[in-house]
């Protein structure tokens, strides 16, 4: 169950790769997809895994049948714990077990290919940079961006960026801008919002690319990781996150 595109290579970065792919999927599993993750683990099916794949795609499977597996295998049985307690104390479960799983794929190919201690040290240092499954999905990520931000740039608002777009280069722009003030607006919104995550991916803010806020939440997310463009953003009037869309479900 390698889901195409396994790394084949010797190099640390490619590991990585595999690695932040597999992490995407996971994590789009347990937010922008998080409707029918929920309704793919039924508790009444057999033991059930979360599988992140490198092309970023997830996947809810049976285990896999030989022994022993290609690859170390997801935690077993999830969908047998749904039920049984609060949603998003199971979702915070699930990606517990799915931090411990992304570790020990990166590591099976650093010890498959021969990676030596400063090799593994720098594969954990890139892995280390990023915010574990868990810290997203329970917004303990952006939790800690909001005091980092707070403290290194004191009362600056949010608003700011909100009420801004340009279609080009990913700042939300309800207001008019000059094109002579675009620039300094960019600038001004890297520093602002440079340590931002993705609420759905957990990687950084950059200018280059289109986000929203979740009106409910105050998350911001990549518009391709939310399925949200500039042209579709332009007629929202208050946008809810997949998260919050789904809130309104009332669970056990």
């Amino acid at each position: 169950m390698d889901g195409g595109g396994a790394v084949h290579n010797r190099s640390v970065e490619d590991v990585f790769s595999d690695f932040r792919g597999r992490r995407n999927g996971v994590i789009k599993a347990l937010t922008v997809d998080v409707e029918e993750f929920y309704q793919q683990c039924d508790p009444d099916k057999e033991n059930l895994c979360l599988y992140g794949f490198p092309n970023e795609v997830w996947e809810v499977n049976l285990p896999a049948e030989e022994v022993p597996p290609e690859l170390p295998e997801p935690a077993l049985g999830i969908n047998f714990a749904r039920d049984g307690m609060q949603e998003r104390d199971w979702l915070a479960l699930v990606a517990v077990h799915s931090d411990s799983w992304l570790l020990s794929v990166a590591y099976y190919f650093g010890a498959r290919f021969g990676f030596d201690k400063a090799d593994r040290r720098r594969l954990f240092n890139m892995i280390n940079d990023l915010p574990t499954v868990f810290e997203v999905v329970t917004g303990l990520a952006k939790k800690q961006v909001k005091e980092k931000s707070s403290s290194a740039n004191g009362s600056k608002s949010k608003s700011s960026l909100k009420t801004r777009e340009t279609e080009t280069q990913g700042v939300y722009v309800r207001q008019p801008v000059a094109r002579e003030d675009v620039e300094a607006l960019y600038e001004e919104d890297e520093d602002e919002h440079g340590d931002t995550l993705c609420g759905a991916c957990g990687e950084n803010y950059a200018t280059d690319e289109f986000w929203i806020c979740c009106d409910i939440c105050e998350k911001w997310f990549h518009g391709k990781c939310v399925r949200i463009t500039p042209a579709k953003a332009v007629h929202i009037n208050q946008y809810k996150c997949p998260s919050c869309s789904s809130s309104k479900r009332s669970r056990i």
